[in-house]
């Protein structure tokens, strides 16, 4: 079990499947699903529906208001969050402390693929170009699972739930001593 409160984020560009991953991970793990979309300002969500990309300053209010969900979460929240930049992944840390991070990644075209296929779903495939403009993945010291979404979403899954559960368990993964990124 998840040490109380400690959220985990499932992070990348659109449509590398962390909605799936993070319901998968809250399922398995015991822990409560937040898609972080779900708690844009609704001045956000129509930027992104025009094709315009997020300023900074659009995103400091979205992330403090999805630290103080992360925080209100018991027994964890299991985030599914793009956090592209550093300076993002850095502002949640500054409000809820240290959490694991699961990065996935993968190939620009399966992504716009992805994309070109979703229904019902407010980011334009033209948004996928800035997001990979602006993706910093995680540096070694942020210790993140790295995962390409190449395989299946259920291997994908599979290996994201075996790499994150010692990091909950409070084991060598889940304490503060660094390691290296797992890069799979």
């Amino acid at each position: 079990m998840a040490q109380a409160g400690r959220p985990v984020l499932v992070m990348g560009v659109s449509a590398v499947g962390k909605s799936t991953v993070a319901k998968g991970l809250a399922a398995r793990l015991g822990g409560v699903y937040v898609d972080a979309d779900d708690h844009h300002p609704e001045e956000n969500v129509a930027a992104m529906r025009r094709g315009e990309p997020l300023t900074d300053a659009m995103r400091w209010g979205w992330l403090d208001r999805l630290a103080e969900v992360a925080q209100a979460t018991q027994p964890f929240a299991v985030i599914a969050c793009s956090a592209l930049r550093r300076a993002y992944r850095d502002r949640l840390r500054e409000r809820i402390g240290e959490f694991p991070i699961v990065y996935l990644h993968g190939d620009y075209d399966l992504l716009r693929a992805r994309m070109e296929a979703r229904e019902d779903h407010y980011m334009p495939v033209s948004l996928l170009d800035s997001q990979f403009a602006l993706l910093e993945p995680p540096a070694p010291e942020e210790r993140a699972i790295e995962l390409s979404v190449a395989p299946s979403p259920e291997e994908v899954l599979d290996r994201a739930e075996a790499l994150i559960a010692p990091r909950l368990q409070g084991g060598p993964e889940g304490s503060g001593q660094a390691h290296p990124r797992r890069k799979q």
